[in-house]
């Protein structure tokens, strides 16, 4: 069984289109990114909490931690869903990276946004990553 700090919820799909945004639409969106990452990453640290206790319990508190787990769980779906509903992804459960599609010389980029920055100041290819990660002063959102 995979320890605590593994934990991590199955990847959700959603099976609407993927929305574009453009960097002022993704950055509009952001107040409502950051309260919903905000409690994506709460609920995920409170999950691993309850997978340690739950390792370490029995018998009724066993039951108890379990039913908790369960309950946070659930929760944490409920905050991906409205993820997806925004049209975003999120990459990092535990340090809240979310990437929004967008377009840069014509093709799909990834704006990218962590839980913390004021506003999204970056974009990176869709096979780059984090580490490829390049100022949105550099940004041509034409087609």
């Amino acid at each position: 069984m995979a320890g605590p700090k593994s934990f991590a919820p199955e990847p959700v799909f959603s099976s609407r289109p993927r929305r574009r945004f453009t960097l002022e639409q993704a950055n509009k969106a952001l107040p409502l990114v950051r309260r919903v990452v905000g409690d994506i990453v709460e609920a995920r640290e409170r999950a691993t909490q309850l997978q340690a206790e739950l390792e370490a319990s029995t018998g009724k508190l066993h039951e108890s931690v379990q039913a908790q787990l369960d309950g946070t769980i659930d929760r944490l779906h409920v905050y991906l869903d409205e993820l997806t509903e925004i049209g975003c992804e999120l990459k990092d459960f535990q340090i809240g990276l979310v990437d929004f599609i967008g377009r840069h010389q014509g093709r799909e980029i990834y704006l990218c946004w962590k839980l913390g920055e004021e506003k999204i100041g970056y974009f990176h290819e869709l096979n780059a990553g984090f580490a490829g990660r390049m100022p949105v002063s550099v940004l041509e959102e034409g087609e």
